[in-house]
């Protein structure tokens, strides 16, 4: 019994990984990058709404489309008047197309875009490290909530999605569009500025109080509440791409359960269908054997084939390559086309833009 053991133990040894995994140093990169990518958006955007608040004096910078990223309603919306009526909508059609491109990358890299790209992901991410440093160490650092209560709480992001799917596909398309082109429809993109300028007492207190329990359970915006998040995780059920484990090299040892951040039995499972797993792969990164897991296609079966031939796995720079396609070929795409622009003249900006706080949503007037 103990030769037997020890057999076991030198398997193991030798199977073990021999080069170093740099998918997380490479994806903390990818979102400090589009993390700083939206900075600048941001900042662009003040700059340009600044401008029309002071009456069209001082400093003008272009309007960048790409702040409307943080328009996901409007992005819902213009997409079904796409699909609807089959015409690219004039307002925030930006927002349209980033959402598609996110939820290429979804359908394509599973729920990539949460890991990869969504700087509130990214920011959630380091609290939760931050926690880890503060509060593990004391043994007061829950990281993950009972099962019993993990579970049905997972289930009120996607209420919230049905909740906003429902209500854009109550709304006949003539509805939609003539929403668009109201004063609120318009300037949704300086609404939400001004909601994060002049953000209630309410607001602030319900931020303050996620980003303190993300110091105690990871993800807990993106976990429990994103809708978005919800909606990518839905399209990544048709991506060929997943984690993938070969028993066979296996070593046992569980650690990729203990990494993954969605707490998913990696360990158990020969391949990863949940509609929680954002490809981070952590669980990659911490996997000790040599080929037991990786983030791939599905083997391919050729005729006559006794066994099913397995393909490369994406690797963490693959993983970039494909994302930045996805992405700027989308926005070079609706350039391409003339649909990246809301082409709305300076004049109207000029007289809505000064009185934004008075526009109010068509549905509450």
């Amino acid at each position: 019994m103990g030769a037997q053991s020890a057999v076991i133990k030198e398997k193991k040894t030798l199977r073990r990984r021999t080069t170093p995994d740099r998918s997380q140093r490479i994806r903390f990169t990818v979102q400090a990058i589009f993390a700083a990518l939206n900075l600048c958006l941001g900042v662009q955007f003040y700059l340009w709404a600044r401008f029309y608040e002071r009456g069209g004096t001082g400093l003008y910078v272009p309007r960048p489309a790409g702040a409307e990223g943080w328009l996901p309603i409007a992005g819902l919306m213009n997409l079904k008047l796409l699909l609807v009526t089959g015409r690219v909508p004039a307002i925030h059609p930006a927002a349209m197309f980033l959402l598609i491109a996110f939820l290429l990358t979804s359908l394509v890299a599973k729920k990539s875009f949460c890991a990869w790209l969504c700087p509130v992901g990214a920011l959630s991410e380091r609290i939760g490290k931050l926690g880890q440093i503060l509060f593990r160490r004391r043994g007061a650092f829950l990281a993950r909530l009972p099962r019993w209560l993990d579970i049905p709480f997972r289930g009120l992001k996607y209420l919230l999605l049905g909740f906003f799917v429902f209500f854009i596909a109550a709304m006949p398309a003539v509805t939609l569009e003539s929403f668009m082109q109201t004063p609120y429809g318009l300037i949704a993109d300086v609404k939400m500025l001004d909601f994060f300028r002049n953000m209630s007492t309410t607001a602030a207190l319900v931020i303050v109080v996620l980003a303190l329990l993300s110091l105690f359970i990871e993800n807990v915006w993106c976990r429990y509440l994103c809708p978005y998040g919800a909606l990518m995780g839905l399209a990544s059920l048709l991506s060929p791409l997943k984690i993938r484990r070969n028993a066979a090299a296996c070593i046992d040892c569980g650690k990729c359960a203990k990494a993954c951040p969605a707490a998913l039995p990696v360990d158990k499972l020969v391949q990863i269908r949940s509609v929680e797993c954002t490809a981070c792969m952590a669980c990659v990164a911490s996997c000790s054997a040599e080929g037991a897991l990786e983030f791939a296609l599905p083997p391919s079966r050729n005729a006559g084939a006794a066994q099913a031939t397995p393909r490369r796995p994406l690797r963490p720079l693959g993983m970039v390559a494909l994302l930045a396609v996805i992405f700027f070929g989308t926005i070079l795409f609706a350039h391409a086309t003339n649909h990246w622009q809301t082409n709305v003249p300076r004049a109207v900006y000029q007289d809505l833009i000064p009185h934004a706080n008075e526009a109010t949503h068509p549905g509450f007037e």
